[in-house]
């Protein structure tokens, strides 16, 4: 499988977002956020760092989030990344998931494909999951991107998120029997 634990490299798709960056302002006189609150890494999270921070999220000391692959967070602490249940799939045909440092979790995208779509809606993980209706400012920078990498794949955020939770319905049930 590509990507394996040892291989931390972004696959170029994502490494060409991260090159361009997410915009994100907020304004504290009118309370009101823009863009979105995400930075991809420049490589896939060392397992080590991994396996730390999820055995706190889940307060049980026995799992190590082996399966999945974190390549971006939020502000928050929120964690983004591929979780690798596709046997013999490589990782950008994984589906992306979501931990949220508040406890919430869900699927995203059914592939490295659909989630550069979302990109190119102008929207990011969170934001996908919160409201994939939200009216976002198109990214033309991810859209080039999302062509290239993904193209005809086009669809909206809502339909992305809904086709992913439909493939992958308990994923929430999986990471709350992980949790202590």
């Amino acid at each position: 499988m590509a990507n394996a634990p040892d291989d931390l490299a972004l696959p170029a798709a994502l490494a060409e977002v991260a090159a361009i960056g997410f915009e994100w302002e907020y304004d504290d006189e009118t309370d009101e956020a823009r863009g979105c609150d995400y930075e991809l890494y420049e490589r896939f999270e060392d397992p080590a760092r991994t396996a730390r921070w999820f055995r706190l999220w889940t307060g049980n000391p026995e799992v190590d989030g082996a399966e999945f692959r974190f390549f971006g967070t939020t502000g928050a602490g929120d964690y983004t990344g591929f979780w690798l249940v596709r046997p013999g799939a490589p990782v950008v045909e994984q589906p992306v998931v979501y931990i949220g440092s508040e406890g919430d979790r869900d699927v995203v995208a059914r592939d490295l494909g659909d989630l550069l779509w979302i990109f190119a809606a102008g929207l990011g993980p969170a934001e996908a999951l919160e409201d994939p209706d939200d009216p976002a400012e198109p990214n033309d920078a991810f859209r080039a991107i999302a062509e290239r990498h993904a193209p005809g794949r086009e669809r909206s955020p809502a339909e992305i998120v809904g086709a992913a939770q439909a493939e992958f319905p308990r994923f929430s049930e999986l990471i709350a029997a992980m949790c202590r």
